[in-house]
């Protein structure tokens, strides 16, 4: 199994910085694609930021410019910079990995367990 493990949210004022990490462990043959969704109160899941082995990025317009994603592949972990925090950026924010657990076995879809990101105006 693959397990992804979030860390870095909390309660910020609105304008502030947070960063959030996400390392991957268990049985990895490779990781393709790393990122982020987050998912709003009464709000569907939405991506907020990917990035791939290759280095390859995809950034939702909504935080463009405020957000950074950024990847160690050796460590298998994820970062995302958030910066001028607003309050629509209130949600659970949750890890998501693409990857292969040995080298014969395609690729699937990991997630972790969230972590609660509050934006207070």
């Amino acid at each position: 199994q693959v397990q992804l493990v979030e860390s870095g949210g909390g309660l910020v004022q609105a304008g502030g910085s947070l960063r959030l990490s996400c390392a991957a462990s268990g049985r990895i043959f490779s990781i393709n694609t790393m990122g982020w969704y987050r998912q709003g109160l009464g709000k569907q899941r939405e991506l907020v930021a990917t990035s791939t082995s290759g280095g390859s990025t995809n950034i939702a317009d909504s935080v463009k410019g405020r957000f950074t994603i950024s990847r160690d592949n050796a460590k298998n972990t994820v970062y995302l910079q958030m910066n001028s925090l607003k309050p629509e950026d209130t949600a659970v924010y949750y890890c998501y990995a693409w990857g292969s657990q040995t080298y014969d076995r395609p690729p699937s879809d990991y997630w972790g367990q969230g972590t609660r990101v509050t934006v207070s105006s």
